[in-house]
């Protein structure tokens, strides 16, 4: 099960699993042929796909919303809307899956955080807030659900052009400066954290638990690499 899955990074997790042989059930707002119509934030909406679904192996909680705006400028409605995208949807979809999960004994739950759950980033309201929220809900699905069989981990994307981002990383100045700042000198793509995602849910990682993981390059490990240095250093 892929929530967010319509477009961008959820749509190319859902084909990774897909490429692997999974059965694959995406959720999004926007529905097609592909995927199914859910507002995660409608707790009786996830429950009614989940028992119509019924147990499943990989819940990735994908779904996820942000404004470009300042904390000042953020209004209560917007804060409303992040946090129940962004905490509330995943913990709508947990608690519905998770009841399957808890019945057969095992499954993996993968959380879709950001970089900025833990570096904050100006002029985007409440989102590093809501996903540093999404973190803590990580770790304590981890430590309750793990003597279960279930493990549950959390993925931190770096910096990755999505449609979701919209026509931001189209200007080339913008993209070279952020390629720059990071170690490995480019920007990730949505295969980068597709990938990373499906190893969190493979046998190969059945010893991680309540870990969060971010594929950013090591951009979040930089922070004296973009200090002006002395030349003859």
């Amino acid at each position: 099960m892929v929530t967010g899955a319509g477009r961008g990074i959820g749509k190319t997790i859902a084909e990774k699993f897909k490429s692997e042989n999974y059965i694959v059930h995406a959720l999004d707002v926007t529905a097609d042929n592909d995927v199914m119509l859910c507002d995660v934030t409608n707790s009786d909406q996830v429950q009614s796909i989940a028992d119509q679904i019924g147990p499943v192996d990989v819940l990735v909680n994908n779904a996820g919303v942000w404004t470009f705006n300042s904390l000042e400028d953020s209004s209560e409605d917007e804060f409303d809307t992040t946090i129940s995208v962004n905490l509330k949807g995943p913990f709508n979809c947990i608690r519905a899956f998770g009841k399957y999960m808890l019945e057969q004994g095992a499954g993996n739950i993968v959380n879709v955080v950001s970089i900025a759950a833990k570096h904050a980033n100006p002029g985007v309201g409440m989102y590093g807030p809501s996903k540093a929220a999404l973190v803590s809900l990580t770790e304590q699905v981890a430590i309750e659900w793990g003597p279960n069989g279930i493990r549950c981990n959390g993925i931190g994307p770096g910096l990755v052009p999505t449609p979701g981002t919209g026509d931001f990383y189209e200007d080339e100045d913008v993209r070279n400066l952020r390629s720059s700042a990071v170690p490995l000198k480019r920007l990730a793509t949505q295969e980068d954290i597709a990938s990373a995602v499906f190893f969190l849910c493979h046998e190969s990682s059945s010893y991680i638990n309540g870990q969060i993981i971010y594929v950013d390059g090591g951009l979040s490990k930089a922070l004296m690499s973009l200090l002006p240095r002395p030349s003859d250093l």
